[in-house]
């Protein structure tokens, strides 16, 4: 298990950001050649991009490429170009179905350097929305980010305040990546100097059940992790309520009781998550 509490989008374009990420307390990093990357820049980016993971130094953050869709002039290039690199996931933009992961899929097969590159699927449309389970189950999936801008654009609702508007979308593809089995990451908020509005929408998300959130700048990423990692009453709770299970088994009894509140298998399971995250996070499994 990985955290994947912070991912923040970097702009393949700019070599003093791609230097400095590999300083950032962030758990995962899109490297991003779509909407981060001027027209005028797209393709020197591929170029920059490519120079900066051949270099590598980006430790044990989980490191993805968004590259443009296929849809555009610019997607077969991008890919083509980072290829050699041997990217450990790739993300595609608008993913609309099974389709459209199934072709990525394809390509990736067809050169030995991205055998084992995964797939991510930005969850930015409507069609994707309605499609999750099918995307979730794709050959090389392994997450789904969230577009919310996107899918408020297309919507034509709100995005402030308590998301309501989104709230179908949100849970949705929250449903289907638990189903798939894989991850699925929150979407940005763009006001990045309110810490406030950041820490309310990553409870939100937290409470939701997604695994972390994107973000579009580094102020952004403490809070982010703080949120998402289980806190130390969280921790402490889950060792006392696998404590209790374990001696109340070893008594002959099926249920357990914590703080006045019964204590099932199923409550032992969520516990072992949560150690197991903290773990992860870096604080005390």
């Amino acid at each position: 298990m990985r955290p994947w509490r912070s991912v923040l989008y970097i702009p393949g374009s700019k070599e003093r950001a791609l230097e400095k990420a590999r300083e950032l307390p962030v758990d995962a990093i899109i490297f991003d050649l779509e909407d981060a990357v001027a027209v005028d820049e797209k393709v020197a980016a591929r170029e920059t991009l490519a120079n900066a993971l051949r270099a590598g130094g980006y430790g044990g953050r989980a490191c993805v490429v968004r590259i443009n869709g296929f849809d555009t002039e610019w997607g077969a290039g991008d890919l083509e170009a980072i290829a050699d690199t041997g990217p450990q996931a790739i993300l595609l933009p608008k993913v609309n179905g099974r389709a459209d992961i199934e072709a990525l899929d394809a390509r990736l097969s067809q050169d030995r350097t991205t055998a084992e590159t995964r797939i991510w699927a930005m969850m930015e449309t409507t069609r994707g929305v309605f499609h999750a389970a099918e995307i979730a189950m794709s050959p090389r999936i392994e997450g789904f980010v969230i577009g919310t801008n996107d899918l408020a654009a297309e919507l034509g609702c709100e995005t402030g305040g308590d998301r309501m508007p989104l709230m179908m979308a949100l849970q949705t593809c929250l449903a289907a990546a638990r189903m798939g089995g894989i991850v699925c990451v929150d979407g940005v908020f763009n006001a990045f100097k309110d810490d406030n509005g950041l820490r309310a929408e990553c409870q939100q998300g937290r409470a939701l059940g997604m695994d972390g959130k994107t973000l579009i700048h580094p102020a952004q990423v403490a809070i982010c992790n703080e949120v998402f990692s289980p806190s130390e009453a969280e921790v402490s709770l889950a060792r006392r309520q696998i404590a209790a299970w374990e001696e109340a088994g070893a008594a002959g009894q099926g249920v357990a009781v914590v703080d006045g509140r019964i204590v099932e298998n199923l409550h032992v399971a969520t516990a072992r998550a949560t150690l197991a995250k903290a773990a992860a996070a870096g604080g005390k499994g």
